[in-house]
């Protein structure tokens, strides 16, 4: 079963940015370039929420609060997928968690200071 690992999370001041990462390993039969790989995030006392999408044809979709500001890219070769988040806000404090085809990341904090 293929293993996501992020990466990336910290403290920072509302304004700045930050770029998470998420490698995969044992990728399986299925080529991690054919895989559709997910950022979710989770705040506290909130429900977990899809963030951003990049599929296999590198389709991207975005929540729509982060429209403008969060972008989702991969590298095939690296086994990679990254989410680069600019102009932070605090409301993005949360959890982030990466997820293809059933399987999650342990996740990675993400704090934003007002």
């Amino acid at each position: 079963q293929v293993q996501l690992v992020e990466s990336g999370g910290g403290l920072v001041q509302a304004g700045e940015s930050l770029r998470l990462t998420c490698v995969a390993s044992r990728i399986g039969s299925v080529k991690f370039g054919f895989r559709n790989v997910d950022w979710y995030r989770q705040a506290p006392g909130k429900q977990r929420e899809l963030v951003a999408t990049i599929t296999e044809s590198y389709t991207t979709t975005y929540l729509e609060s982060v429209k403008g500001r969060f972008s989702i890219s991969r590298d095939n070769f690296r086994n990679t997928v990254y989410l680069q988040m600019n102009n932070l806000k605090f409301e993005d404090t949360a959890i982030y968690f990466c997820h293809s085809e059933q399987t999650w990341g342990q996740g990675t904090q993400v704090t934003v200071s007002s």
